[in-house]
């Protein structure tokens, strides 16, 4: 029987490894803060309700055609995403929770993974200067007003992915279908242009065309 060879990492290799494992937790994200606001109890109560009953994100296809544009969709995100996600069952989940996420509050899955990118790089534990945790950058206020209290759990991927994708939605009926000033409010700076129009820009590189020709 062939023995698989081990691949030994020497002492630099493994601190070096040790050292961009560190940089990915602690490194400080380009993100402004949410504000707290009061929220009349039939809001929170919705709220609370949006977040609650976290289900494993699979998704239901009414067709097979839907089921192969997913495919063709998380394919081609995948390959976009490599380089920043490298293990490919780690990108995959990541993926199928913002696609899952994305659909139940009815937003665009290109503007959520555009947000993504603005706000954290698509660092799973990234902390901003306000405090602002994990991928979409949920203030731990939150978890106070429409959760149990427990912001740690905003470092959990589907937990950080509904709060986030809850609160933009949110924001957008409160701002009356305007995504501008959704934007703004999400990052804490209504009215200022300089955030929304980099999620924007940003989700460009997210758009898929599930008619255009596959390309080989």
């Amino acid at each position: 029987m062939r023995e698989v060879p081990h691949r030994i990492c020497t002492r630099r290799q493994w601190l070096g490894a040790l050292s961009a494992c560190a940089a990915s937790v602690a490194a400080p994200a380009w993100a402004g803060a949410q504000l707290e606001e009061p929220l009349a109890d039939s809001v929170r109560s919705a709220l609370s309700a949006a977040v609650g009953d976290l289900a494993p994100p699979e998704p239901v296809f009414v067709s097979t055609d839907a089921r192969i544009a997913y495919l063709r969709w998380l394919t081609t995100m995948s390959d976009r995403l490599y380089r920043r996600i490298p293990d490919w069952e780690v990108r995959r989940d990541f993926l199928q929770t913002v696609w899952y996420e994305a659909k139940r509050a009815g937003l665009e899955v290109s503007l959520v993974l555009g947000l993504i990118q603005v706000e954290s790089g698509f660092r799973k534990f990234a902390v901003s200067v306000a405090g602002a945790r994990g991928y979409m950058q949920i203030m731990p206020f939150w978890t106070r007003v429409i959760g149990d209290g427990d912001a740690g759990k905003l470092f959990h991927m589907q937990t950080n992915l509904r709060f986030g994708c809850v609160i933009l939605r949110h924001y957008l009926e409160r701002e009356r279908g305007d995504l501008f000033m959704a934007l703004g409010r999400y990052n804490g700076s209504r009215g200022k242009d300089k955030y929304p129009s980099l999620v924007l820009g940003a989700q460009k590189q997210w758009m898929f065309d599930a008619n255009a020709p596959r390309q080989v």
